[in-house]
């Protein structure tokens, strides 16, 4: 019996969080199951916790970052005015170019037809996972298009990191397809279809179409794509994770001229190279270099104040970069030796 506890899908239309977003806040330690099933992993929340998870979802929604909601939450209440006017400080400073996001967005539009995605997601996608191609090798060159039942994805690698985004899709026709495009050619259709509201993605013989404002067809590559899935179920399950501010993460990984920098934890600290910066660091401590030009643009790709870390028991496996605010994008980067 569950005596009186919640699934989370319930829980999560009870307190206005996404199960997705109570996942991640479980993983990171800021709102944590009542009760786990040990053989299902299935999730339970009790009703009293209602109330810590409505404050987590205004403060997230004001964009405080998870340590300092962390620090709302359970530190000292008199701790708390301070924080939040610090915040609010920030927020107001970048009320200007939040707005000139909202009016483009407000601006988008166009027409829908079969695999249809948001014209801005796109975009996004296109800028966070072209990057990942190598252009000097044929094989990895491209950007593999797959169009699924529910969702687009975008896949690309140069070996030392690989770029998955997931766009859900508002109307599909047609069987699930999978086409490979020239990663260049394809970057150079981002600031178009960023300014359509949607995006229609269309392959037919082994070619791909995207029609936002105008239609535009694009020519596949010639080589195929590694299977990335391979790699997917490779992975191990994470022992280890380290959140903390995804801009000065990228900042103090960027500091040093050396080729590889450290991350090291150290209580609620990530240490990176002569950086120590605040954050949440739930399981074992955490010793990993890495390439700075291989990091920090995995940094870059991501959105949102926060950036999530998962680190396996194998130190030779990549390390998974995720953000609070984008769950669909995550990003995997091979460590160096240490």
């Amino acid at each position: 019996m569950n005596d009186g506890l919640l699934s989370i899908s319930v829980f999560a239309r009870r307190v206005g969080i996404t199960p997705s977003a109570l996942r991640f806040y479980a993983d990171c330690g800021v709102l944590t199951p009542a009760r786990v099933d040990p053989v299902t992993g299935y999730r339970l929340y009790h009703p009293d916790q209602e109330s810590r998870a409505a404050l987590v979802r205004r403060l997230r929604a004001a964009g405080l970052p998870l340590p300092k909601v962390t620090e709302v939450l359970d530190g000292p209440p008199e701790a708390t005015g301070e924080i939040l006017r610090e915040h609010l400080r920030s927020v107001r400073a970048a009320a200007e170019s939040a707005a000139l996001v909202v009016e483009e967005v407000l601006a988008e539009h166009s027409s829908v037809t079969a695999a249809t995605v948001g014209g801005a997601e796109l975009a996004s996608a296109i800028r966070q996972v072209v990057p990942a191609a190598d252009a000097a090798h044929a094989t990895l060159a491209g950007v593999l298009v797959e169009v699924d039942t529910a969702e687009v994805r975008l896949v690309a690698t140069d070996r030392y990191r690989l770029a998955m985004r997931s766009l859900a899709v508002s109307a599909r026709t047609g069987a699930p397809r999978q086409v490979v495009v020239d990663g260049a050619e394809l970057a150079v259709l981002g600031p178009a279809v960023a300014r359509s509201a949607t995006a229609t993605l269309t392959v037919e013989d082994r070619s791909l179409s995207i029609r936002a404002e105008s239609g535009v067809r694009l020519a596949p590559a010639t080589a195929d794509f590694p299977d990335y899935r391979v790699v997917l179920a490779q992975l191990g399950d994470p022992v280890s994770r380290v959140v903390t501010g995804r801009e000065h993460l990228r900042d103090a990984v960027l500091a040093g001229d050396a080729a590889k920098v450290r991350l090291e934890t150290d209580g609620d600290e990530l240490v990176v190279g002569a950086s120590r910066l605040p954050a949440l660091c739930p399981g074992e401590p955490v010793l990993a270099a890495f390439d700075p030009a291989v990091l920090a643009p995995a940094l870059e790709a991501g959105v949102g104040p926060d950036v999530l870390l998962e680190f396996t028991a194998d130190p030779h496996q990549p390390v998974v970069v995720r953000s609070a605010d984008q769950g669909d994008f995550r990003t995997l980067v091979m460590p160096v030796a240490r």
